[in-house]
């Protein structure tokens, strides 16, 4: 009985707080065997509109970080996600806001839930 408790009550604990702040510590890893990569990139230029769109149509998802946009230039952030938004669709992508902060655009035959509960 004594191993089957000690095989049992075994965890591998994560260090919560450990682990949230070195999220963003970049880490090099291999990438050449994944079909596709979530990119994160920042939205103020467009230039950034075509990085987003450019990723978009070779098969990535964009988390796009849109606050400083946001805060500074709302009529400029539009503009940019209407042009966006249209390119995507042309793809057959999608598009949503998950946060305030962050868009969330993915390739086509990857489509965004966008009601709770489904």
């Amino acid at each position: 009985m004594g191993f089957f408790n000690k095989v049992i009550t075994k965890t591998d604990s994560v260090d919560l707080d450990e682990f949230l702040n070195t999220l963003d510590q970049v880490e090099e890893e291999n990438y050449e065997n994944a079909d596709a990569l979530v990119k994160p990139l920042d939205l103020n230029t467009d230039v950034d509109a075509d990085a987003v769109i450019r990723e978009v149509k070779q098969g990535n998802l964009v988390l796009a970080n849109i606050a400083d946009l946001n805060k500074r230039n709302k009529a400029k952030l539009k503009e940019l996600l209407g042009r966006i938004k249209q390119e995507v669709k042309a793809v057959d992508g999608d598009m949503a806001g998950i946060s305030a902060e962050r868009i969330l655009i993915t390739p086509s035959k990857v489509k965004i839930i966008k009601k709770k509960g489904q």
